[in-house]
């Protein structure tokens, strides 16, 4: 009987390994499960988390190579179908499920994804109505971001050139789907908006399934759009028809055809309204020279125009009647005044001390002051009497007071 091996621990899991690698039955399979314990390292950028199910669980990694390519992104709690291996990670020796591919059960990946970059902007107000900018009615340069090919960009020039010719077409060739389509969306984008351009931007193409119409569902497309300086109108696809570029788009068109007729005004239309309004100026300026005229002839008309002398004599004998009226009333006025001059005069007389002295009284003063009482002064004052004719200036010899 042969002894058995003593194994290290690195030489047990490497041993299980191979084991486990060589299973082809493990090489590529198919295994369904909620996620759980999600991390995405930052630095790595790796997915790490736990595929579960009421029973049981198991480890799985995605590689940034894998999930790079993954158009939705991965959360706790969603239910997923994974494609990989199973292999052992020999330092931990600890099998694990490696991932190549992945996609939400029971939805469609691009579904899905669709779904929750939508949610994700409007959550941050992208879709808001007060964000939109309006479309010039009137622009002098119109920008076309779409393929150089196919129907899209002839619709766009066919009805552009014969709403109003009067517009400059500024086109900007891209990729409308495949790898490169988005990052040449959001490169015309920034450079019609780094040098203004155009007046509005038409971005867009014809209908196609989602994933051709893929590129205008990228979050970095729908960044674009909704930080343009510039007024975008979203033109893809058919009536049907809807991507994320038409949420923060400042205005959506059915179809790219749409889109250049939303852009412009009808030249026709433009014509006949300045046609209307050229007659209506017309006649209101006809109507004020003919209102002016029987003005003026009213004028010619009139007194003072065809005698201006009778005008003038009948100012004049206006004005002499006005003088008159003032003259009269200044001496009423002034024959009021003397009335009213003669009693108040009168009052004022008869009121006068003067009048008191005239009867033979006199005033009497002690160093400028009237005297009431002779308890004022002593004996030997001087006192200053006041008569009606001249004064005294006497000396007291005695005083007799009154109680």
């Amino acid at each position: 009987m042969t002894a058995p091996s003593v194994l290290s621990v690195s030489q047990l899991n490497t041993y299980i390994k191979s084991i486990i690698d060589g299973d082809m039955n493990l090489a590529n399979i198919f295994v369904c499960g909620e996620i759980s314990n999600f991390t995405d390292h930052y630095r790595t950028g790796h997915f790490y988390f736990t595929l579960k199910d009421k029973d049981s669980s198991v480890r799985a990694v995605m590689f940034r190579t894998a999930n790079q390519r993954l158009k939705f992104r991965p959360e706790n709690g969603m239910n997923v179908i994974a494609r990989g291996r199973i292999s052992v990670f020999e330092r931990d020796g600890q099998y694990q499920l490696y991932i190549d591919d992945m996609q939400p059960d029971g939805l469609g990946a691009l579904n899905f994804a669709f779904e929750q970059l939508k949610n994700k902007l409007a959550a941050e107000g992208l879709f808001d109505q007060n964000r939109k900018k309006a479309i010039p009615k009137y622009p002098e340069r119109i920008g076309v971001i779409t393929s150089p090919t196919g129907a899209a960009i002839q619709d766009i020039i066919n009805v552009l050139s014969r709403r109003f010719p009067l517009a400059r077409i500024i086109r900007c060739p891209v990729q409308v789907q495949g790898t490169s389509a988005a990052p040449q969306i959001v490169d015309a984008i920034q450079r019609f908006n780094a040098g203004s351009y155009a007046d509005v931007l038409i971005v867009g193409r014809g209908g196609g399934s989602l994933e051709e119409l893929w590129a205008f569902n990228e979050e970095s497309v729908a960044r674009a759009v909704s930080g343009s300086k510039i007024p975008v109108i979203s033109a893809v696809g058919h009536e049907t028809d809807f991507t994320i570029c038409d949420f923060v788009a400042d205005l959506r068109a059915p179809t790219p055809s749409a889109a250049a007729e939303l852009a412009t005004p009808e030249i026709f239309e433009q014509k006949s309204y300045i046609t209307a309004m050229r007659y209506r100026c017309g006649k209101s300026v006809q109507d004020e020279i003919r209102h002016q005229r029987e003005r003026l002839s009213r004028l010619q008309a009139s007194p003072g125009l065809t005698s201006p002398v009778m005008v003038i004599e009948s100012y004049r004998q206006r004005l002499d009647g006005y003088l008159s009226s003032m003259q009269a009333c200044l001496d009423m006025k002034i024959s009021g005044g003397r009335n009213t001059l003669a009693v108040l005069s009168s009052k004022l007389d008869t009121l006068s001390p003067l009048k008191v002295l005239g009867r033979g009284y006199a005033l009497a003063y002690c160093s400028g002051t009237l005297l009431h009482d002779a308890a004022a002064v002593e004996p030997g004052s001087d006192i200053e009497v006041k008569l009606e004719k001249g004064k005294l200036f006497c000396s007291v010899k005695s005083v007799e007071k009154q109680n």
